[in-house]
């Protein structure tokens, strides 16, 4: 407990040879003393009690000591704070997030860890921190020999917590997480990622009294401005999607399996881990007409050593939505047929899901990037293989969303239909946007019109 109630009193002396001179003094009313050999010690002991409490420390009341000296008592190390910091995250942490907390972490580490004799190899200290000392699902069990002596080389060389209040410290942190581990730039929202955990690493230890402030907030460093804006050249036309979606049809039985997974990104606008998770349950697939899928949840791929289960993903609510929200999407006829195909030729799963791996589980990253790539040099030109048009399955989704705008669906509906805010809708799509001004004022020059030529107006 703290308290700015502080009193300190004139030295006095005690018959006692040892100790002849006592500087006592008072915090919140409990009563602190302290010996001294000489006057000139205890004096100067006084003066310092006195200064730090005319500058408005607060003081401990406990040990009497102003939290400033009480601080650098504390050597809690960095190694200790930031693993104890991923344990705290970790039960309420979506598995993807828990694995971005432990590389922000090792990055942070290294950096503030000594170079010279004795450091470990670094890519055997990275997979150490990584894997383990910040896989709070792993604190339980003993890492190999190898990473075991790493870990406690870092443990012994990390700095005290206290001694990273330094602005010059903070910026080489900053500058090694603003790298890749080849030593380019990484993206600016990789950057921007990184140092939130950083930043909320060091508020922790701001709460647990180890720093008297967050130290990044004196360093100058402007986070790179990531680019918000679809880039128009990897959006595909509907005659390139459907050329796409048949070339992956032709690939064989793994091909025409994924065609309604591809299909539902571009005709749905789904995300790769949302086509992941979608069941027959969720469908409904008229004979005529438009349908309608019911999204419920995704099925994010992350690596089994950060989920709770030990899968290699993690069931999960919709993207920034409430675990239970559902989100219905009208299909077109097109989408309809290809999913009513795909279910009569291949069926489903035993939990009901319409797409699988070749071995069971899920469809991996790997498994439709690959048939995805395969498909772009089949169906595109040399030219349009090199530029970035539809470069990766996500930009389907993109595809969908520009041409639900182009075709005038409004803002809300579109929104609403791809789970996005209107605010990132307009902000991502904004050249999609900015193309349909033209078509807009035509049609206000022909609101217009029609009044002037109503008689009936006044």
């Amino acid at each position: 407990m703290h308290s700015y109630d502080v009193r300190v009193w004139n030295i006095r002396r005690r018959a006692s040879k040892s100790a002849p001179f006592q500087l006592r003094w008072t915090v919140g009313g409990k009563v602190h003393q302290a010996p001294f050999l000489t006057k000139t010690l205890a004096d100067a002991r006084r003066a310092q009690l006195v200064t730090a409490a005319r500058s408005g420390e607060a003081f401990d009341t406990e040990t009497g000591l102003p939290v400033s000296e009480l601080r650098q008592l504390n050597r809690t190390s960095w190694y200790a704070h930031a693993r104890d910091h991923a344990a705290m995250k970790w039960p309420t942490a979506a598995a993807k997030h828990r694995a971005s907390i432990a590389e922000s972490l090792t990055i942070a580490t290294m950096a503030l860890c000594p170079d010279g004799k004795g450091r470990p190899d670094g890519e055997l200290l990275r997979r150490a921190l990584y894997q383990w000392a910040f896989n709070a699902g792993r604190h339980k069990e003993d890492p190999p020999d190898a990473e075991a002596q790493a870990l406690a080389w870092a443990e012994k060389h990390a700095p005290a917590v206290v001694d990273l209040d330094s602005a010059k410290k903070m910026r080489t942190v900053l500058d090694e997480l603003a790298r890749k581990k080849d030593g380019k730039a990484a993206a600016p929202n990789t950057i921007r990622r990184r140092r939130a955990v950083l930043s909320n690493c060091l508020r922790l230890a701001v709460e647990k009294e180890l720093l008297p402030s967050n130290p990044l907030s004196r360093v100058h460093w402007e986070i790179p401005k990531a680019v918000e804006e679809l880039d128009e050249r990897s959006v595909a036309t509907p005659a390139q999607a459907s050329a796409l979606l048949k070339a992956v049809r032709g690939q064989g039985r793994r091909g025409a399996h994924l065609s309604a997974f591809f299909g539902c990104m571009y005709y749905a606008a789904m995300r790769p881990e949302e086509v992941s998770v979608l069941s027959v349950e969720q469908c409904t697939l008229p004979e005529t007409g438009w349908g309608r899928v019911d999204l419920s949840g995704a099925r994010p791929q992350v690596g089994s050593g950060w989920t709770d289960d030990g899968k290699p993903y993690e069931e999960r609510g919709l993207k920034h939505r409430a675990r239970r929200t559902v989100r219905r999407v009208p299909i077109p006829p097109a989408l309809v047929l290809l999913l009513r195909e795909h279910i009569e030729q291949f069926g489903t799963g035993d939990d009901g899901r319409l797409f699988r791996a070749v071995r069971g589980g899920p469809v991996r990253s790997q498994e439709y990037g690959a048939v995805w790539k395969e498909a772009r040099r089949t169906a595109l030109t040399p030219a349009q293989v090199a530029s970035p048009l539809a470069f990766i399955p996500y930009d389907l989704r993109h595809a969908c969303v520009s041409f639900w705008l182009r075709s005038g669906v409004s803002l809300a509906e579109t929104a609403r239909r791809a789970g996005q805010s209107i605010a990132v809708l307009q902000r991502y799509y904004a050249k999609v946007l900015d193309g349909e001004e033209d078509r807009m004022n035509d049609l206000i020059d022909k609101g217009f019109a029609d009044q002037e030529d109503d008689p009936q107006t006044p």
